[in-house]
């Protein structure tokens, strides 16, 4: 099952493999893209390795728990950023989505794009109910998107997320299969 690709008009997901390494490190280390980030930057190359490699061995079992996508630029293979469909039990049939875009593209389209890739991929390949997302009250970007693919904030987890600058609240979005979508 290791070679989902998932492609629109400008962009692929297809899941990461070991040769992404330098580019995650990379996108990890950015100070923009931590900044909502729970993990931190990290030291070196090999925490970010020993952060990835458990995400790798997910996809390579038969039947996936925790999907991690890179997110590449059709034209140029570029490496974008980060999406993970982490899956729910099988009895409530839901996700959890995440993304890490490299700072270099935001707000250009290409989250949005993601989302809804990964929105087609997951209600119509793995027939999920739900798909959710969770985002720091303060992230206007993810935000922005969340609810330009329509989907609808529920709820506000108060200090649940440990960032660098503190403890943050967690907005809570979620769309369902039967919600109108927006692309």
């Amino acid at each position: 099952m290791s070679n989902i690709t998932l492609r629109s008009d400008r962009i692929k997901l297809r899941l990461i493999s070991s040769s992404d390494l330098e580019s995650i490190h990379i996108l990890h280390s950015l100070p923009e893209t931590d900044e909502f980030n729970t993990l931190g930057i990290p030291n070196n190359i090999e925490e970010t390795k020993l952060v990835i490699e458990p995400w790798i061995a997910d996809t390579e079992i038969e039947e996936i728990k925790n999907y991690t996508f890179a997110i590449e630029r059709n034209e140029d293979k570029e490496f974008r950023g980060l999406f993970g469909l982490n899956m729910g039990s099988k009895k409530y049939s839901r996700g959890e989505i995440w993304y890490k875009i490299h700072s270099d593209y935001w707000r250009k389209g290409f989250a949005k794009e993601a989302v809804n890739l990964i929105l087609d991929f997951g209600f119509e390949t793995l027939k999920l109910h739900r798909i959710q997302a969770g985002c720091a009250v303060g992230n206007i970007g993810s935000i922005k998107v969340l609810e330009k693919v329509g989907m609808t904030q529920e709820g506000r987890g108060r200090k649940i997320l440990p960032l660098k600058n503190g403890w943050s609240d967690n907005f809570e979005y979620s769309i369902l299969e039967t919600d109108e979508r927006k692309n």
